[in-house]
C-alpha cells in the first residue's frame, strides 16, 4: 500500500535525507583511519569526536547541550540523538575442548583481527512545540550490552575459530526545554541536553572509558511548522538572543531549503549553515578532514599486503579499499577540482586588482569607513569584536583585543576589510614593515 503525503512533508523529508547524509559523515568521522589497518599507529588512538565518557571518567565530557532558536508555528518537534556504541571484537581459536583468547590467526589465509567495531544507535524523542516548557521533558538512553558469537569455518566445514563480539550497555537520558524570548517577538530559545549516566564505578583509563561512552554524539532536531534562525547569521531583532545561546560541545548548524530552514543538526564540529556532502565524493573514506583525492590516491599505492590487513580490520575499511580499486578514471578526475559558481564575465580590467598602487581609486593608507557613526582609518584604535562566524580559534582568542588600523582594502567583491596590528605587539613594527596584518570586517570592530 502506498503512502502519500503532502507537499510539506515531502519536503520536510527530503531536507531530513539531506541532513542525514552529513550527519552520517559526522557520525563515522575518523571511525577507522588511513591507512585503514588494526596496526597502524594512528588507529590505535579513535574516537575523537563528540565523545560523552561515563561519568566516572573526568578526562573527557559526560553531556552536552544545544541551544537554538526556533519561531513556532505549532506542530511537532522531534528530536533525533545519535551515537556510537563501541562493539569489542575478539578472535578465540577453536580447541579440541572449545576455545582460546588469541592475537590474530589465519582461516584459508584469511586473517582474523581483534578490533574495536562501532554500532550506529538512534534515540528519538517528539514533543509537541506548544508543550515545551522551561522545565522540560525527559527521554531516558537505555541502551542495552551482550555478547555475538559468530564461527569461522575452513573450506572443508570445520570450526576453526569463532568472533566473540562485546558491547556494554549504555545509560543516559535527554532533556528537551524551551524559553520565550524577551519582547515581541514570538520566538523559543529550545535546549537540548544529552548526558551519559552510565554508572562504571571502575574505569582505569580512556579505552575502557570509551566501552560506556557515547562515541561521534550529535543531535537532529526538526519542526513539522516554524523555522530555525541562524546563530551565525541571525536577523537583527535576534542577534542577542543568538549570541546568548550557550552549546557545549556542539556547533548548530541550518540544514535544507535557506527560505524555510525546519532542520537543525548540531554536530562536535564546525561547519557553515547549509552543509552538505560534496556530490564529486565517491563514497566515505572515514578518515577525519579527510581530502578525497589524496586519500584515494594514497590508499590505491597500498601494497597488496596492506590492503589484506585493512579488509579483515573492518568491513568500512574493506568498503574503501574495494571502492578506490574499483574506481572508474573519470570518477578519479572529478574528484581533482570543481567550480561551484562563476560570475558573469565582463570586460577585463584595464587596473589589476591585486596592486592597489595600480588603481587610483583606491588608497588603503587614506581610505576611511563609519563605523558606528565614527570616521575609522589607518591610525584609528579599535576593539576587536570577531565574528561568530569565524572558524579560526585564534580570533576568539584576539575578542576584546585593541588593535591599531593599518589601512582600509577592497577584496575582489569590492568588501571592505581593515587591516590591523595589535597595539600591545611587540612585533608590530615588524609586521608594518613586511605588510602582515589581520583583517577584519568593520561590524568586527568598535571604534575607540
Amino acid at each position: 500500500m502506498t503512502r502519500e503525503v503532502g507537499p510539506e512533508v515531502a519536503a520536510l523529508e527530503e531536507t531530513l535525507e539531506e541532513a542525514r547524509k552529513v550527519a552520517d559523515a559526522v557520525l563515522y568521522e575518523g571511525y577507522v583511519l588511513y591507512p585503514y589497518r588494526a596496526s597502524a599507529h594512528k588507529n590505535q588512538l579513535r574516537w575523537q569526536f563528540g565523545v560523552l565518557a561515563p561519568p566516572a571518567y573526568a578526562e573527557e565530557r559526560s553531556a552536552a547541550r544545544t541551544e537554538c532558536l526556533l519561531e513556532p508555528g505549532g506542530g511537532e518537534l522531534t528530536v533525533w540523538v545519535r551515537f556510537l556504541q563501541v562493539v569489542r571484537r575478539a578472535v578465540e581459536e577453536a580447541t579440541g575442548d572449545g576455545f582460546r583468547a588469541v592475537p590474530g590467526l589465519e582461516v584459508d589465509g584469511r586473517p582474523l583481527l581483534p578490533w574495536d567495531e562501532a554500532r550506529a544507535v538512534e534515540v528519538t524523542a517528539r514533543v509537541p512545540v506548544a508543550t515545551l516548557l522551561p522545565t522540560g521533558q525527559v527521554v531516558p538512553i537505555d541502551v542495552p550490552g551482550g555478547q555475538e558469537y559468530q564461527a569461522v569455518t575452513d573450506a572443508s566445514g570445520t570450526v576453526r575459530a569463532r568472533l566473540v563480539r562485546t558491547c556494554w550497555p549504555l545509560r543516559g537520558e535527554i532533556r528537551v526545554s524551551a524559553q520565550p524570548l524577551p519582547g515581541p517577538y514570538e520566538a523559543l530559545r529550545l535546549r537540548v541536553e544529552v548526558e551519559n549516566r552510565t554508572d562504571t564505578p571502575d574505569v582505569p583509563g580512556r579505552d575502557e572509558a570509551l566501552r560506556h561512552a557515547l562515541l561521534a554524539q550529535h543531535t537532529l532536531l526538526a519542526v513539522t511548522d516554524g523555522v530555525f534562525l541562524s546563530l551565525l547569521d541571525p536577523p537583527e531583532w535576534a542577534k542577542p538572543a543568538a549570541e546568548a545561546c550557550r552549546n557545549d560541545g556542539t556547533w548548530p548548524v541550518l540544514v535544507g531549503p535557506p527560505e524555510r530552514p525546519r532542520v537543525v543538526l548540531s554536530i562536535p564540529i564546525i561547519l557553515e549553515d547549509f552543509p552538505r556532502v560534496a556530490p564529486e565524493s565517491p563514497g566515505d573514506l572515514y578518515d577525519a578532514t579527510e581530502i578525497d583525492e589524496i586519500l584515494t590516491l594514497r590508499t590505491m599505492a597500498l601494497t597488496e599486503e596492506e590492503k589484506r590487513e585493512a579488509r579483515a580490520t573492518d568491513e568500512r575499511a574493506a568498503q574503501v579499499i574495494e571502492q578506490t580499486d574499483q574506481l572508474p578514471p573519470e570518477v578519479l578526475e572529478r574528484l581533482h577540482g570543481a567550480v561551484r559558481y562563476l560570475r558573469q564575465a565582463g570586460e577585463r580590467p584595464r587596473t589589476p586588482w591585486w596592486d592597489p598602487g595600480a588603481d587610483r581609486s583606491v588608497s588603503p593608507q587614506t581610505d576611511s569607513l563609519v563605523i558606528s557613526g565614527v570616521r575609522v582609518a589607518r591610525g584609528s584604535r579599535v576593539l576587536l569584536r570577531p565574528g561568530r562566524r569565524r572558524a579560526d580559534a585564534q580570533d576568539m582568542f584576539l575578542a576584546g583585543r585593541v588593535a591599531v588600523v593599518q589601512g582600509v582594502f577592497h577584496d575582489v567583491d569590492d568588501i571592505a576589510y581593515l587591516a590591523v596590528t595589535l597595539e600591545d605587539d611587540p612585533a608590530a613594527e615588524l609586521e608594518i614593515a613586511q605588510g602582515r596584518f589581520r583583517y577584519y570586517l568593520p561590524e568586527e570592530v568598535e571604534p575607540l
